[in-house]
């Protein structure tokens, strides 16, 4: 079902015989078993180059049409998920029911995508404020703000490219895209998709490249907006290079969960499970912190640690399998290392913390002191930790004491404890009864602090992508 070897799109052609491939394993075998056409600095430049010439053909392409591929997009998605889903066992190692899940969600975003195409309705201002200003009137309209680049990354190598490229579109930007490296079969199969659409030349790139060649995507004047997905140590330093346009960083997270005295444990626990060791925690909104109130910790660790017990590890392509590979063997360091170094500093493994090749058995680690990476960092692995807390205040103030601010779960039937939650938080999201890993892609999605700047979901990323431009009309008689 996948192919051999992949070309990279330039200006909405395919480029089959590359100067360069770049190899793609199986994240759980570590076999290679295709390969992608790897883009060069002269590939970068004309890539910028045609997306510059497409900026006005894109702008004058009406709604209904970029609905239209937009549409077209979503028909031939549908009918190619299941080859996209094992792309995404391979190329990510991720379990297969995430994978079809990440599939369905990128068609929803697309669909999405094509409904916001036609809606840019725009603002009728009075500006007669006042005698000088008598006799105007004003139109607001959103104008595509030009040529954006995007860099994404390997977690959810097909919803968060979507994320971009869908508002992209709807907004009528040309773009070029760079995907992760370790990642790049999603997104060169969504570009052939897009080859077949009306898309005038040069509306899109899909560029599979090394960092070093990546660098114009930052830094040239002609890209008018960055938008990047990843890591702060990677994020931070690409906004202090872009100069003069606009940057959107979606970066990592420590996400917390709330647990109040009134929660019902089989509702909230089965929750829990799944934010935490979903695609093994490689998620920026994955539970990482999980703050029960001291009258419930007891039992609420037993029987977490009972269900952790039950979930299966291993293979992705086997259905039952729910915690797959990490992405990468240093990844498997890294992780392996932070547990074992919060359990050196007195933190209780309750279970898991065993390792077979890329997999790391799903971890819950209790007490654990707060300068140990596994708490403060984002650890990105199937890991939470749990601690228990007094007040609501005090789960407040310790879900604050963290560098990143990107969404907080909290169970609870408290009304005044969800508007505390809501105004007191320093994060982009407070998600009530449910885990901070809840996410629909329609809703504004983004964080504060090193968490990053900006917002996703298709009418806020469509904001970014534009500028408002106003019309004064002086009435003459």
């Amino acid at each position: 079902m996948l192919a051999k070897s992949y070309p990279f799109y330039l200006a909405n052609e395919p480029v089959a015989d590359p100067r360069g491939w770049l190899p793609v394993e199986d994240k759980y075998t570590g076999e290679e078993f295709t390969k992608v056409g790897l883009a060069d600095h002269d590939d970068i430049e004309k890539a910028i180059a045609a997306a510059e010439k497409a900026v006005a053909p894109m702008r004058r392409m009406p709604g209904y049409k970029r609905r239209d591929a937009l549409l077209h997009t979503v028909a031939r998605l549908k009918e190619r998920s299941e080859e996209l889903a094992q792309a995404l066992v391979r190329e990510a190692g991720k379990p297969l029911k995430d994978s079809r899940g990440e599939v369905g969600r990128l068609i929803e975003t697309f669909q999405i995508a094509a409904e916001e195409a036609v809606r840019n309705n725009g603002e009728w201002l009075d500006l007669a404020y006042s005698e000088r200003s008598e006799g105007y009137q004003g139109m607001v309209r959103q104008f595509p703000i030009g040529v954006c680049s995007f860099i994404t990354p390997f977690n959810f190598p097909l919803n968060l490219v979507a994320h971009k490229v869908a508002p992209a579109i709807a907004a009528g930007c040309p773009f070029v895209l760079k995907p992760a490296s370790l990642t790049p079969i999603g997104a060169l199969i969504l570009a052939e998709i897009l080859a077949e659409t009306d898309l005038p030349k040069g509306a899109f790139s899909v560029v599979p490249c090394k960092k070093d060649d990546a660098m114009a995507l930052i830094s040239d004047e002609r890209i008018k907006l960055l938008s990047f997905t990843g890591s702060p140590a990677a994020g931070w330093p690409m906004k202090a290079k872009a100069g003069k346009k606009k940057v959107v960083l979606e970066l990592g997270g420590n996400a917390a969960c709330i647990v109040e005295p009134e929660t019902d444990l089989d509702k909230a626990i089965p929750r829990i499970l799944f934010g935490g060791y979903y695609q093994s925690g490689q998620s920026c909104v994955s539970v990482q912190r999980v703050l029960v109130q001291e009258s419930l910790y007891e039992d609420f660790k037993r029987r977490l640690v009972a269900e952790v017990e039950t979930l299966k590890t291993g293979d992705p392509k086997d259905e039952d399998t729910f915690v797959g590979p990490l992405i990468s063997r240093k990844e498997a360091d890294r992780v392996a290392s932070w547990i074992n170094e919060a359990v050196e500093a007195g933190a209780e493994l309750l279970i898991g913390g065993e390792r077979s090749g890329n997999v790391i058995t799903p971890t819950v680690l209790a007490n654990t002191p707060r300068h140990c990476s596994a708490y403060n960092e984002e650890i990105f692995g199937p890991v939470t930790v749990l601690e228990s807390y007094k007040t609501f205040d005090d789960a407040l103030q310790a879900v604050n004491n963290s560098k990143f601010g990107l969404q907080t779960g909290v169970f609870t039937r408290d009304v005044e404890n969800m508007q505390k939650a809501w105004e007191e938080l320093e994060v982009g999201g407070v998600i009530i009864g449910d885990v901070p890993s809840w996410r629909v892609d329609h809703m504004p999605y983004g964080g504060v602090k090193d968490s990053g700047i900006g917002r996703e979901g298709v009418r806020y990323a469509m904001q970014d992508m534009s500028e408002p431009r106003l019309l004064a009309i002086k009435r003459q008689s």
